[in-house]
């Protein structure tokens, strides 16, 4: 039995390895305990990996332990723990404010409103927050 629930994600991230390896990818998963993501190399157990972020102008960066990693249909999907709940968290905002972007983005697309971010924020959570996965305590 698991002892976290995971949320599927899409939210694209960059990754650093102990000063190697790096990447652009997309989240598949993210729990109280960590983020999962796919890459093509295999990581070590107990690697260091820092994590950064884009929304809007601004990057959120954290640091965490990739824990697991195991190959899946030709890539490798890697589970890393943040060193503190507070990075949980903040990470679960940060995928919060991905989807408001994804949101004002889509009104301007489909309805050809533009809206502040504020605004879409506002639209965003009378209309969707209910929906958004909580973390189970």
């Amino acid at each position: 039995m698991r002892r976290y629930i995971r949320h599927p994600s899409t939210m694209p991230i960059d990754y650093r390895i102990n000063e190697g390896d790096s990447g652009l990818q997309r989240l598949r998963n993210v729990s109280a305990g960590g983020i999962c993501f796919s890459v093509e190399k295999p990581m070590k157990a107990g690697a260091a990996v820092q994590i950064s972020i884009r929304v809007g102008d601004q990057d959120f960066a954290a640091e965490g332990e990739v824990m697991w990693c195991r190959g899946v249909n030709g890539h490798h999907d890697v589970g890393v723990r943040f060193c503190d709940a507070a990075t949980v968290f903040t990470v679960r905002m940060v995928e919060q404010l991905c989807y408001i972007e994804q949101y004002r983005q889509q009104v301007l697309r489909d309805e050809g409103r533009k809206l502040s971010s504020e605004e879409a924020a506002t639209e965003w959570v009378g209309r969707y927050a209910a929906d958004f996965p909580q973390f189970e305590s």
